[in-house]
């Protein structure tokens, strides 16, 4: 009969973010030990690092919440519609404190590698300060935008002013107060800070290489009376989430937008826009499969954004035109066209005239030299991959995970890899991920891979491993279903196509949140279907 191994600890946690703090909170109340490593200086994940100005979530907060714990859902209140970075870091903080989570952690300590012995059946995982640990099973909670996309551009270095990445934000505050600001990228950290330092700074120079949409988030004060309302019937709304395709209680309208009347049309798209944000792009069931109903949605938003904006021409170049609307996530933003009305706001179309060279003294572009006091790089991050390929994770044989995703992640379930036993990755590629609520989708994951630990453990196992059948089935599914929408058609961070190199993949699983819990289900049901335990 094997013996196991003698280990440090029995699960190493790598993230003290959304899925890292969970995943400690479920294993210890099954009783194992646990060692947590965070590379920032506390717990948060893309929260304690993304203080960018007019940093909020896109979800709504009574939804971007945990479920597991019902009296903190009872006691916390949130105070907005969509809450601010600072206020959703409080209440991540305010879970760890509430749950000792902190006392599982070594801070400020970078996972450098994990590699696995197929004699004992262990990881060995060592850090960037000399810390080794071993594990029999390891989970990566290291998020999906954790890693910053920095761009190559010619000079940058030699810039003399202030510099600053929004995935990367001080912790002190910047003061744009009379400062000629520059901002390059037009996603969601620049859609969202432009706005904001519009309103201190002398002027402000947006670099756009490729305009984006974005719908108000119409955000607003929680009132006392819609805080009881939630609170009373919280259970029932996690039940909706959890049957949605995306994880909060909103569905789609039941026919197909070329199935009504223009008029009825128009009212549709008027109740979603009045929500407001990306949810928009679940107006109708078709939205984002057929490009005749595509077109009506962004015919209506493009309306709107010519309505925001003073300038007609202003609002050409601030229109996308290279891909259909929903395809990249449509950005929630505060005032973010109607700041382009102001007149210390300045649009740089990228596409005509490209940044040449940064100098000391500001930004050279093929057609204009801008001077700058700073520079903000809003220019997103190496998604759902980027930071599991720059950790030297080691599997069966010396098979090394960024040798196997070569050509594009290959997960069974976005959960493990075939040749990587006992190692698991939350809400990441092959999963629902960032088209579902990310909290909801953290506590899935998490409460899938404890039930999976204790039932190797129940049935005398050292090691469980996805088939490469299973990861082969499962990559040519979540390829299927991205390949029956109009997804695939637009260059966006989903595909990978903001990072110089990387392979082209659809990488999230787009069959939707309760389709998805419903195959996890079923595969652990089946005695963990798809899977070798050893």
């Amino acid at each position: 009969m094997f013996k196991l191994p003698r280990t440090d600890v029995d699960v190493i946690v790598v993230g003290a973010g959304i899925s890292g703090l969970y995943a400690v909170y479920k294993l210890r109340a099954q009783g194992r030990s646990i060692a947590g490593f965070e590379s920032a200086a506390d717990v948060g994940g893309t929260w304690y690092h993304n203080r960018y100005p007019g940093a909020r979530c896109d979800v709504e907060s009574i939804d971007y919440s945990y479920s597991f714990d019902s009296e903190l859902q009872q006691e916390w209140t949130w105070t907005e519609r969509f809450a601010t970075q600072e206020e959703i870091l409080r209440y991540l903080e305010h879970v760890a404190d509430r749950h000792d989570l902190r006392s599982a952690y070594s801070f400020e300590t970078k996972v450098v590698s994990a590699v696995w012995d197929d004699t004992d059946s262990t990881w060995t995982v060592t850090t960037d300060t000399g810390v080794v640990k071993t594990a029999r099973f390891v989970i990566f909670a290291t998020g999906v935008l954790s890693t910053a996309n920095r761009p190559d551009i010619a000079g940058a270095e030699s810039f003399a002013g202030e510099s600053y990445h929004t995935g990367e934000w001080p912790h002190d505050p910047v003061d744009f107060s009379g400062k000629r600001v520059g901002v390059i990228g037009t996603g969601s950290s620049g859609i969202q800070s432009i706005p904001v330092i519009a309103e201190s700074a002398e002027r402000v120079v947006v670099f756009q290489r490729t305009p984006n949409y974005s719908i108000p988030a119409g955000n607003r004060p929680l009132s006392e009376e819609f805080i009881a309302e939630v609170k009373a019937d919280y259970d029932e709304r996690r039940r909706l989430s959890r049957a949605s395709g995306g994880g909060t209680p909103n569905s789609a309208y039941p026919k197909g937008a070329l199935e009504v009347s223009a008029q009825e049309r128009t009212r549709v798209y008027d109740e979603w826009w009045n929500r407001g944000g990306y949810l928009f792009a679940k107006a109708f069931p078709d939205q984002t499969i057929s490009k005749e109903a595509n077109d009506t949605a962004r015919e209506y938003v493009e309306a709107k954004i010519r309505d925001m904006v003073n300038d007609p021409a202003l609002a050409d170049e601030l229109i996308p035109t290279d891909h259909p609307i929903g395809t990249k996530r449509i950005v929630t933003d505060s005032g973010y066209f109607t700041t382009f009305n102001r007149d210390n706001v300045t649009l740089v179309n990228l596409r005509k005239t490209p940044i040449e060279t940064i100098v000391p003294t500001g930004i050279d572009t093929s057609g204009e030299h801008f001077d700058l006091d700073v520079i903000v790089y809003a220019t997103g991050f190496d998604a759902m991959t980027g930071t599991l390929s720059r950790i030297d994770i080691r599997g069966r044989a010396g098979r090394t995970l960024l040798d196997e995703w070569s050509a594009g992640p290959r997960t069974y379930l976005g959960l493990t890899a075939n040749g990587f036993p006992n190692l698991f990755m939350t809400t990441g590629a092959g999963s629902p991920s960032v088209l579902a609520n990310m909290v909801l989708g953290a506590e899935q994951h998490v409460d899938w891979i404890s039930a999976c630990i204790g039932y190797v453990d129940a049935h005398g196992g050292s090691a469980i491993e996805a088939t490469e059948q299973s990861v082969d089935d499962w990559v040519a599914e979540c390829n299927e279903k991205a390949a029956g929408t109009l997804f695939p058609t637009a260059n966006s961070w989903y595909m990978g196509a903001n990072i110089p190199g990387k392979p082209r993949v659809f990488m999230p699983y787009i069959g939707g949140f309760a389709n998805y819990g419903a195959i996890l289900d079923d595969v652990a049901a089946a005695g963990y279907k798809g899977f070798d335990i050893r």
